[in-house]
């Protein structure tokens, strides 16, 4: 305000206490250079420099005819999500200042595509600042927090929790003794920074925070020796009420006559314009709905304040299908994608920066893998996060928008719906006016399941070159592509992603049909392999000129190149990055085997000179009736240390078999693991030696003993401790 010479300013706000803080915090930026003054609940100074009004006040018409529309140079619109209400509209359209600025920490609202709804529309799609939590905590702008991840022992679900009213048996189990006594203990046990607690308890409902809170008043407070002093506050709550508990929050032993408080306990009115700077502890006693209102929550204790040097966070999480949702709102991560949000599970401490911490307890990490194997309603996932980016761009969001913008992950959406194509006709209907014939369809399907993952660069460079240039000569292209990754293209590789192009590359006889006859890339004979050209076929050049074929290909390459270079690019290019996730399909591919050798490649797979181990470590449980599940003997894979892994061969396959000759004897010899059966891709481990080979025999599932080898194996570098903590803990299993 000061830099842009504004005299005059409005800042609105939704309640006068949020106003009386404002005003507060302007005064010590700007002392008494300008004069200041409060709008609503009993304030009338109309005539300052700097104003701080209620929007119920200043919009009834005899106080906002105290002003003329131009008397401001700039109004500052407070938690601006509900600047689509009518209160503000009308202000909005009377007042016609040099700059209106709106601030919100939810832009995105579920009712944005009704018409003038649209918080970015309103404001012309023009976003001045946006800052995340991970930002906004490395520039230490907010107070360090430590995060704990406790298991909760009520064994309510989201659907019994939402219920209007719930029978005495639950509710019972919602606010028992026990479980009042574990949220004691584990407050206790966490602590907090300052001279005493100054917490709030956010609770799924508000029958279960009046009884929390009245428990609690029951209970002794081991740090003082006097029972606890609480109350629930909720919607029927007056600003006065709100405003009172909030000081008596604050405020320290023998500030007043009143006895401060120790907690608060609330629902939903604490998620937003609520500034107690003092909050040391903030305790979560419900599912998590989504990231946003979970900031929210935790964001409540982040303001920094004298004498406090961290907040405490206890998040219970209970039996919850949403509990995926956490990791995503503690890493800021909006991708969605499964092996992400395990990863940030495993990482903890990695995933904030500065001096905050996140620790999961065993349990908690167990519920929270089990939410992320059974991701439900990804599509309405999908869609929310299209509305949120459209109204963001002002445009029609395409798959590079979502990984730039950190939305959602393309390969998600496509997972879902096959082609961005289809997805665009099921959100926009009969407004989507960019139909692309069935052929296009095909080739789009093709292009998005093979190279939009970005594995490797080949087919990418290859296609968008061809699409500038309309030919290529392959010993021009190789040496661009030498020059711009570091490494070369041999001609096998070169060739075979040709083959790729042109539909090759499937495991199947009904996707060969489907795929090979798409006819995108011609070769022309040359001299030798290297003066040998490539060009677009004319059918492919021909639809390329329908605008938005050509503009989804195009995307479909950019996806790709960007995903090679933030997750698959290597200075050697070796065809495999360490920890990265592959799947089997992935690893036919980077190995140019041609086509989709994806059925073939369980246990063991020799592909040349390389041999491919893929290790599930967690076997699905055997039944009492049989020795193993489906075929999946219960072998004893797993890692000694973070050097050594144990291997079984499969079952019948001896140590003079060719089975066994194929691993012992092949040059590289490469581990892959994933966790159970509910994760699709395998961690690329690295190389291994081995180490000792040994004959054993093994029970097949009709009770007969059959040969096995037992391989000790060595890694050629340390399994990271995270990943390996992650493999080895126990899968947690949902009592039905």
């Amino acid at each position: 305000m000061r830099e842009l010479g504004f005299r005059r300013v409005l800042f609105l706000v939704h309640r006068s206490q949020l106003a009386r803080q404002t005003k507060k915090a302007y005064q010590n930026v700007f002392s008494k250079s300008v004069s200041m003054g409060l709008v609503g609940t009993g304030n009338a100074e109309y005539d300052k420099d700097y104003v701080f009004a209620t929007v119920q006040t200043l919009n009834k018409d005899q106080n906002l005819k105290k002003y003329s529309p131009d008397s401001f140079d700039c109004i500052i619109l407070d938690e601006a999500h509900h600047s689509s209400a009518n209160t503000y509209q009308k202000i909005m359209h009377y007042f016609t200042p040099k700059l209106w600025l709106g601030m919100t920490a939810t832009p995105d609202k579920r009712d944005d595509e009704i018409e003038g709804r649209n918080i970015y529309e309103i404001f012309h799609h023009q976003i001045a600042y946006e800052i995340r939590l991970q930002q906004a905590m490395e520039e230490d702008m907010l107070c360090a927090f430590h995060y704990f991840g406790i298991s909760d022992i009520s064994t309510l679900d989201e659907k019994q929790l939402a219920k209007a009213k719930i029978g005495d048996r639950d509710f019972n189990n919602l606010t028992s003794d026990e479980r009042v006594q574990h949220i004691v203990e584990q407050a206790n046990f966490y602590g907090y920074s300052g001279e005493r607690v100054k917490g709030l308890i956010f609770c799924s409902r508000i029958d279960e925070s009046e009884e929390l809170s009245n428990k609690f008043n029951q209970v002794i407070n081991p740090e003082t020796g006097k029972r606890y002093k609480t109350l629930a506050l909720n919607g029927t709550a007056t600003e006065e009420e709100r405003q009172h508990a909030f000081e008596r929050l604050a405020m320290n032993e023998g500030d007043s006559e009143e006895e401060p408080l120790d907690y608060i306990f609330s629902v939903e009115i604490l998620n937003e314009g609520v500034d107690i700077v003092e909050v040391n502890q903030v305790i979560m006693l419900r599912p998590t709905q989504s990231p946003i209102v979970f900031i929210q929550q935790l964001g409540r204790g982040l303001r920094k304040a004298e004498g406090k040097e961290f907040v405490v966070i206890l998040d219970f999480i209970g039996n919850y299908k949403n509990n995926f949702m956490i990791p995503i709102a503690l890493s800021g991560d909006r991708t969605y994608n499964a092996d992400n949000i395990r990863k940030y599970v495993i990482s903890g401490n990695n995933i904030i920066p500065g001096g905050s911490t996140v620790h999961f307890d065993e349990i908690a990490k167990q519920k929270i893998f089990a939410s992320i194997d059974k991701i439900k309603g990804i599509r309405s996932i999908i869609k929310e996060s299209y509305c949120s980016l459209k109204n963001r761009l002002g445009r029609v969001p395409y798959l590079f928008d979502f990984y730039e913008n950190g939305e959602i992950d393309p390969l998600v959406i496509i997972k879902e719906y096959k082609t961005y194509q289809n997805f665009l006709e099921y959100m926009e209907k009969e407004l989507y006016v960019g139909k692309v014939a069935e052929k296009e369809k095909i080739i789009l399907e093709y292009l998005s399941k093979t190279i939009l993952s970005g594995v490797r660069p080949y087919e990418l460079e290859i296609l968008r070159r061809e699409i500038r240039t309309g030919n290529l000569n392959i010993g021009e292209f190789c040496k661009d592509f030498e020059e711009k990754y570091q490494f070369s293209i041999d001609e096998k590789s070169f060739y075979n992603a040709i083959d790729v192009l042109q539909g090759r590359f499937v495991g199947k006889d009904d996707e060969y049909k489907k795929y090979s006859d798409m006819d995108l890339i011609v070769l022309a004979d040359g001299d030798n392999s290297l003066k040998k050209s490539a060009c677009l076929s004319y059918e492919f050049r021909k639809r390329l000129r329908h605008s938005e074929f050509s503009k989804q290909v195009d995307d479909i390459i950019s996806v790709g190149l960007k995903r090679y270079s933030d997750k698959y690019a290597t200075v050697d290019g070796t065809p495999f990055v360490l920890y990265e996730k592959y799947s089997r399909r992935d690893v036919s591919f980077l190995m140019n085997c041609g086509k989709d050798l994806s059925s073939t490649m369980y246990g063991m797979k020799r592909i040349g000179e390389d041999v491919f181990i893929f290790v599930t470590y967690h076997k699905e449980k055997v039944s009492d009736e049989k020795t193993y599940v489906d075929g999946k003997p219960d072998y004893a894979d797993a890692f000694e240390d973070n050097m050594i892994f144990r291997w079984d061969t499969q079952i019948g396959r001896g140590i003079e078999s060719s089975y066994v000759k194929d691993v012992c004897n092949a040059k590289r010899k490469h581990l892959f693991v994933k966790k159970s059966d509910a994760e699709t891709n395998f961690y690329y481990m690295g190389q291994f030696d081995i180490m000792e080979k040994k004959a054993a025999k093994k029970k097949d599932n009709k009770g007969k003993e059959r040969d096995i080898v037992k391989i000790r194996t060595k890694m050629h570098h340390p399994v990271r401790e995270d990943l390996l903590r992650y493999l080895q803990s126990d899968i947690y299993t949902e009592k039905e």
